[in-house]
């Protein structure tokens, strides 16, 4: 009987086999930053989510409220717009929150950004009664009549076209900042939350109509800050001399 030889496959050479090995380690280091890249995304959508999520909390509570929101009612109705006539409410914009625990639900996880350092509060009770848990600011002179109007969004925003290291307006005390921004000066996402990486800046922004907007600095300046609404809950003495917005960062 006639025996029949199989070809055994020529083995790697040595040139063949460090091609492998560099290819596989080039690899292997590009998944670090896809799972880097996966996990900024999956932050940021968590976040646009709890920003639609307080919208409807808004909504809700006008609803209860004669059509006015938080910052709209007085105190003696269940709101805060009487310490609005104050010159600096940062420090107790928590409040607003606060105020709609009912129609956030039990815990005060939708008001805490994932990509923010700051922890989330246990619950609205006595660990919710500061801004450290707060990531989001609020427009206090946001409604639903003014669609473009700035309602809230990510903390992480500040003056000029140089994004700042740090949390642009939203200080590292958590003692707030009462904020007025003329709609005809800059705007930019720091370089924290959502700008991670990102050198041109990040962030999102809920609407008077409710919904959250995903935009970069160069779009909030060119196609949102021109149109929006200037308010007229200034505090006495503290009336600028052109059309702005007040937004108060926690």
């Amino acid at each position: 009987m006639k025996t029949t030889f199989q070809k055994r496959p020529a083995a790697f050479n040595l040139v063949e086999l460090l091609f492998v090995l560099l290819v596989v380690s080039l690899l292997l280091s590009l998944f670090p930053v896809s799972f880097a890249n996966s996990k900024l995304k999956a932050q940021r959508i968590t976040c646009v989510n709890n920003l639609r999520q307080i919208g409807t909390a808004y909504r809700l509570w006008e609803q209860d409220n004669n059509g006015l929101l938080p910052f709209q009612q007085s105190v003696s109705k269940g709101g805060w717009s009487d310490l609005l006539t104050n010159a600096d409410t940062g420090a107790i914009v928590w409040t607003n929150y606060l105020l709609m625990s009912n129609e956030l639900g039990p815990s005060p996880k939708l008001v805490n950004c994932p990509a923010d350092d700051r922890e989330t509060a246990t619950d609205f009770g006595t660990n919710f009664r500061d801004n450290s848990h707060l990531s989001y600011f609020v427009g206090v002179n946001a409604s639903d009549l003014y669609p473009q109007s700035f309602l809230g969004g990510d903390r992480n925003l500040g003056p000029g076209t140089t994004p700042d290291p740090d949390y642009g307006y939203s200080p590292k005390s958590g003692k707030g900042n009462d904020v007025t921004i003329p709609i005809s000066s800059p705007l930019s996402w720091s370089l924290k939350m959502h700008s991670s990486g990102n050198t041109v800046g990040a962030g999102n922004i809920l609407i008077g109509d409710g919904s959250c907007q995903q935009m970069s600095s160069s779009a909030l300046n060119q196609n949102w800050l021109p149109t929006a609404t200037g308010t007229n809950n200034w505090p006495a003495g503290h009336i600028p001399a052109t059309p702005s917005i007040r937004l108060v960062f926690p």
